[in-house]
């Protein structure tokens, strides 16, 4: 019964990951498919740099809120499944139900998810926010990319939840979520690798 329960919840997950905001936000009050332009990608970036700065940050916001509200809500009601229906959020965020799956990259999903367990005591490891944003914010303001920023900052809270948390299923699926956001990034990995890499000008 207990694996059935965590199942339903982990679908729930999915659903709630795959509501689009970029793509809602860009149709709605831009009149844009921002998957029509700039990298394609339906993540707060892209919407940044299709929309405008405003635009991106509503849409990173709404990104994180999507893994941070269903961590938040199912903590209260099954808590053992909150962690498995967290991380369901960004597989729909990347393979979006109701976006013909195709998403963004799992990076404000992730970090609202760090957050969400950290404030709800799961081995706890809050600092497994800080710390990693912190990396994620120097990495951006030294390189200007995204892309370095989320994997450098998503691999330091994969690595800290193994020394420090004592949870090894937690830490485990934060490795594999670090994974999965780096494995979207393979594109961007080789284009980091050939000096090519898009660099952000709204984000300032």
């Amino acid at each position: 019964m207990e694996i059935l329960i965590t199942l339903l919840w982990i679908i729930i997950g999915y659903i709630v990951g795959s509501i689009p905001w970029g793509l809602i936000i860009g149709k709605v009050f831009y009149k844009k498919d921002i998957r029509e332009y700039g990298s394609g990608n339906l993540g707060g970036t892209n919407a940044g740099r299709v929309l405008g700065k405003k635009a991106g940050i509503a849409v990173i916001v709404l990104d994180a809120l999507k893994a941070l509200i269903i961590v938040f809500v199912v903590s209260f009601i099954h808590r053992s499944s909150a962690p498995y229906a967290g991380a369901a959020v960004m597989i729909g965020h990347c393979f979006p139900l109701f976006a013909n799956f195709r998403g963004g990259k799992g990076v404000a999903s992730a970090f609202g998810y760090l957050l969400a367990l950290g404030i709800m005591g799961f081995g706890d490891i809050f600092f497994l926010f800080i710390y990693p944003f912190l990396f994620f914010l120097l990495t951006l303001g030294l390189s200007k990319m995204v892309s370095l920023s989320s994997m450098i900052g998503l691999t330091s809270a994969a690595i800290l939840a193994f020394l420090t948390s004592g949870d090894i299923k937690l830490s485990i699926l934060i490795l594999i979520i670090d994974l999965f956001v780096i494995y979207r990034h393979s594109a961007n990995i080789k284009r980091i690798i050939q000096g090519k890499e898009n660099k952000v000008r709204w984000i300032k």
